[in-house]
């Protein structure tokens, strides 16, 4: 019985989708970490609550960078 033959890494896919990430989740986190820090603030809800609000939108903006992941290899397959 034949194996496959492995398939080659496409190091370019790679270096395009890691930048992409680089880009993208600075601009992400950052908004998330302003937009808690702001919504805390507006409504006077104090540190906690404005961590609180950080970690929230941290966490969905993860979860969107994960889905980004997805999609770009999908796009730039990296196998």
């Amino acid at each position: 019985m034949a194996t496959a033959a492995p398939r080659a890494f496409n190091w370019r896919n790679l270096t395009t989708i890691v930048s992409v990430m680089i880009l993208v989740g600075a601009e992400v986190f950052g908004v998330a970490l302003a937009a808690g820090w702001a919504l805390a603030g507006l409504f006077e809800l104090g540190t906690t609550a404005s961590y609180l609000f950080m970690a929230l939108f941290s966490t969905l903006g993860a979860y969107a960078m994960l889905l980004l992941w997805r999609r770009a290899v999908a796009v730039e397959p990296i196998h």
